[in-house]
This record gives structure tokens, sequence and C-alpha cells, in this order.
């Protein structure tokens, strides 16, 4: 009877850290919605789970009739693995549906050794299973590679099932959220080209006015979450333009204060348009984000006048890269002004139209990152290892060495500022 007693308790002290387990994973799980970070934080948790040195999880693709994973532990990061979706016993199990415990790999006739041969790994045992999606169609397959203490045994199989009924469903779920994304991403660009396409003056815009704000962003180390709202709203932030009547917006000579005036309304009217689209949650700031790119920090910008916090921080940032690319972009009556002008006419305006300490961190950003952005309808044509000498320095570098009275003494800054001319002057 005490035996018996013993035997029921530790049978559910084992239920229950296996639902513990299954808790943690699921938990874990809902915390990514990118499937190569979901897929990783898989793999590393049903190894650590089942005391297995390596875990991979294939998808399948239906298309080409393959197998892939994106990411796999012990391969090279970026590495895709494809195969044939028939092939090896990752192909057998996607294929029929099976669940496969293989003590010996390589006395089993299905194993494909040439993963092994490839990367210098010895497969010993393998626990590989199907992921069903809520229709029971088969989405992919669960790999687990050489147990520590064995062989996997039944109640491994019991505890990767319930795994992969969570992990399929979530996978599911990150993959149809890339697809939303991805659509979202397409109709994005497609809308912010289709304005440069119709503002043939500034062609090109609104993409290098979100390279410098997101180059903004990496020297701030802002989270990915608050850069996908800037890349999106530095693409959107002149939408409103669709709303000026061409007379005004290709006007070549002087605007009336009534043509100036219905110009200053397109960011309220990209706030309009933009008020329309649903974007996720985690987007929710876009539209405040584009549509505050005329407020200036003093309360004197449009269209409501803001002052420094009222505006966010991506508003802030949009603000000083829209002037920059407007003062620094070719046009076809002229070339671009000096640099030292350029950033004279926005220094007079350091805490009243710009936040100091914005400006300060976009005289941080890498010289060679100025110039690839200043000529990205260019990038082919760009000698990249030779721009490789202004990676470490920040353009504020550059600002002083043509601010000096002479030119420079040391032959290294004049080889710096000479290489930058070259491309700031379209000379190459």
């Amino acid at each position: 009877m005490k035996n018996r007693n013993s035997d029921k308790l530790r049978s559910l002290e084992e239920e229950n850290k296996r639902l513990q387990v299954l808790l943690h994973l699921a938990q874990n799980l809902q915390t990514h919605l990118e499937v190569d970070k979901l897929l990783q934080a898989t793999m590393e948790e049903v190894a650590k789970i089942l005391f297995a040195d390596r875990c991979t999880v294939f998808l399948l693709d239906e298309e080409k009739g393959e197998l892939w994973s994106v990411v796999a532990m012990g391969i090279e990061k970026g590495k895709e693995i494809r195969f044939p979706a028939d092939k090896g016993i990752a192909g057998h199990v996607a294929t029929t549906g099976e669940i496969l415990n293989i003590p010996d790999a390589y006395q089993d006739n299905r194993f494909n050794p040439e993963i092994d041969r490839k990367t210098g790994y010895l497969t010993r045992n393998m626990l590989t299973m199907p992921l069903k999606n809520k229709n029971g169609e088969i989405i992919g397959v669960f790999q687990v590679l050489n147990k520590s203490d064995g062989p996997f045994t039944v109640k491994d199989e019991e505890l990767l099932t319930a795994i992969s009924q969570i992990a399929a469903t979530t996978i599911e779920n990150s993959l149809l959220y890339e697809e939303q994304v991805e659509s979202l991403n397409s109709f994005v660009e497609t809308l912010s080209a289709a304005l440069d396409t119709r503002d043939y003056i500034t062609a090109g815009h609104s993409r290098r006015v979100t390279l410098y704000t997101l180059a903004i962003c990496d020297e701030m180390a802002l989270k990915e979450g608050c850069c996908e709202q800037v890349r999106y709203a530095g693409l959107l932030h002149d939408i409103g333009k669709l709303g000026v009547p061409e007379s005004v917006l290709f006007k070549a000579g002087k605007l009336t204060d009534e043509e100036y005036q219905i110009i200053k309304k397109h960011p309220a009217v990209t706030r309009q348009i933009l008020s329309s689209i649903h974007f996720p949650r985690k987007l929710k700031h876009v539209t405040e984000i584009a549509s505050t790119h005329h407020e200036k920090v003093n309360g004197k910008g449009y269209p409501d006048g803001l002052k420094f916090e009222e505006i966010p921080l991506g508003g802030r940032m949009l603000a000083l890269a829209d002037v920059f690319d407007a003062l620094t972009s070719r046009r076809q009556y002229r070339d671009r002004e000096s640099l030292e002008k350029v950033w004279g006419i926005i220094e007079k305006e350091r805490g009243e139209s710009f936040d100091p300490e914005i400006m300060d961190i976009f005289l941080e950003i890498s010289s060679k990152r100025i110039v690839e952005i200043l000529e990205s309808d260019q990038h082919k044509r760009l000698n990249h290892a030779e721009l490789e000498s202004l990676s470490a320095v920040p353009f504020k570098q550059i600002l002083d060495l043509k601010l000096q009275d002479d030119a420079p003494d040391a032959e290294d800054d004049q080889k710096i500022l000479q290489l930058f001319d070259k491309y700031y002057l379209r000379q190459y």
C-alpha cells in the first residue's frame, strides 16, 4: 500500500512538472510574433525540456514541396536549410504524419546522413513528430536530436506531442501575422512610391527621410518597435500632399500666402488619410508621428502648434530629417547646397524648429551612412569598399573640417574630406 501511494505521488509530481513545463513554454511562445524568433525560442525550450542536444523545427513549403528551417541549433545564423519534403526522417514524418522515435539513427534506412556530413555533426538518436494545425493539416516537423541520457522515451513522446499542439497553433498564427506584415509593408511602400511618382521634383524624398530617421533611431539605440513605427511614419509623412493641387505643388516660383496656406494643410491631410488605415496595435502611433513632422519645438509649427514634449519623439526626428533632405537634395534646376550652408540653416533653428538633442545625435551618424542615404538612388554605383573609411567618421567631424578657416593640415583629414565631397558633389 505504501509503495503504491509513493508511485502515485511520484506520478502526480511528474504530471505537475509536465504541466508547468507546458505552461512555461506557452507563455514564452506568446511573447514572439516573428517566425524566426518564435522558432528559435521553441527549439531552445524543447531541447532544454527533453535534455536533448539539438532541436530543429522544419516548416512545410507546399509550393516548392520542401521542408525548410530559417533557424536551426548548431547551424550558422542566417543559413537556411532546405530539402525535398519526402526525404529523410523529417520527410517521412511530413508525408505520413507518423511519430518516429529512433534510438539509433544510422541503423534506420530512412535516415539521411547528408546534413551530418555537411556539418560534421553525429546524430545518435532522434525523436521526430509532425506539427499539425487546428484543421489537422501538417505544417511542419519537430525534430529533436541526441538525448543526453539515452534514447527518447514514451514520456518524451507524450510531452513533445503536447508541445507540438501548442507550438503548431502559435507558429501558424505567426506565419499569418508575417503575411499581414508583408501585405502592410507592400501597401505602404507602394503608397509612398506613388507619392514620389506624382511629386517627381522630390522623388525619393520619403525614402531618404525614413533612412535618416532610422539612423537617428540606431544612434539612440531605440527598441525595434519604436523604430518600426518611425519607419512607417517616415514613408507616409507626406501622403497628405495627395490633397494639394498640382498647380501649387509644382509651382516653380514663390508661393503666394494663399498657396502657402494650402501647402500647410498637408500634415493635417496626412493625419486624415492615415487615420482611416487600420494599423496593428504596435503601430498605433504612426499617424501621430507622421502628421507632426512640421511641428516646431517652439510651438510655432503646424498643424497644431505643439511644443517640445507635446511633439512625439518620432515627429521631432522627422522634422530634422525632412529639412536636411530638402536642403541636400539635388533638383532639376540646381545642385546640392553646400554642406556648410545646409547645416548653418539648421543650426539657426536649434531649439526653435528642432530638438537640440536630436540635432546632436544626428551629428553622430556615420559619414558613410550619410553618403549612402544621400546617394541611395545611386546605390549600385557607390564604391562601398572605398566608403568603409568613412564608417568610423561621425558626420560632425566632416562639418568641423569644412567649417575650418583653412584647409585641414593632417593628411588623413584631407583624405576623409575629399572622399566625402567626392560623393556629396557626385564627382564619381
